[in-house]
């Protein structure tokens, strides 16, 4: 009898469809991770430049996958440039320099060293003047020696447009009598005084630039375990606040 011959297996190939969507896969991880080292950067209006572009060329309708790449990524607004922030910052740190050497050089002609002295801080330029130089002890009418004192700050701040903030503050004594029951009223009275005083030098002055306040003994500049620190602390101040901050300080808030 003869044999049947016996015939191979038939080999099958595997398809190789699977290829197609396996690449387009690869892509858009590639393109998942470009957005997200892209998202570790500074530069907002990049990263928002590129999701736009990553989400026309791969959504096909629907939430894109890169709508939420990034804080506030769906939001075309842009935000200024840090050169113009600090560049407006430096041109208002200048004006107040030269503010600050103007009232300095007044302080040194007049002998007012110990009763004034001025600071620049991040806050603006602070102008501190002494109980003394303005109220009686325990009072909030202003001496007349003020009158060497508030003409001249009430000129400074007549040629420049930004907040001024004026504060009273005392030392941690109490005080209590008919007009003042705290030290919370003879700060704040002394304060308002002197922010009047200074809108009555003249008509260039715009009382919705003025805020008056009083701290009472809570913002000591000195010690109170001390007469000396409590006369430091006896005092009304004045800060010419700034409109414009750095682009690094604004990053910290």
């Amino acid at each position: 009898m003869a044999r049947k011959k016996k015939h191979k297996a038939h080999e099958e190939h595997p398809s190789e469809a699977w290829l197609l969507p396996y690449s387009d896969l690869l892509t858009l991880l590639l393109a998942l991770f470009i957005v997200l080292f892209a998202v570790s950067q500074t530069d907002q209006k990049k990263v928002t430049e590129m999701a736009q572009a990553f989400s026309s060329a791969f959504n096909t309708g629907g939430p894109s996958v890169f709508d939420m790449a990034g804080p506030n990524m769906s939001q075309n607004t842009a935000t200024p440039d840090d050169k113009e922030i600090n560049k407006a910052y430096m041109e208002e740190n200048q004006q107040l320099t030269a503010l600050k050497e103007a009232l300095d050089k007044y302080i040194k002609d007049n002998g007012l060293d110990a009763e004034l002295n001025t600071v620049l801080t991040e806050d603006g330029l602070m102008i501190s003047i002494k109980e003394r130089a303005l109220f009686p002890s325990g009072s909030a009418e202003l001496v007349a020696d003020s009158q060497k004192i508030g003409p001249v700050i009430a000129g400074l701040l007549g040629s420049i447009k930004q907040n001024v903030i004026i504060s009273g503050h005392t030392d941690n004594i109490p005080i209590s009598n008919a007009q003042f029951p705290s030290n919370w009223d003879l700060s704040s009275q002394r304060a308002s005084n002197f922010t009047k005083f200074i809108l009555e030098q003249g008509d260039n002055l715009n009382p919705a630039r003025f805020s008056a306040v009083g701290y009472s003994e809570y913002r000591p500049a000195a010690s109170n375990d001390t007469e000396e620190g409590r006369a430091k602390n006896r005092r009304v101040e004045v800060l010419i606040s700034r409109s414009v901050q750095s682009s690094k300080m604004q990053t910290m808030q």
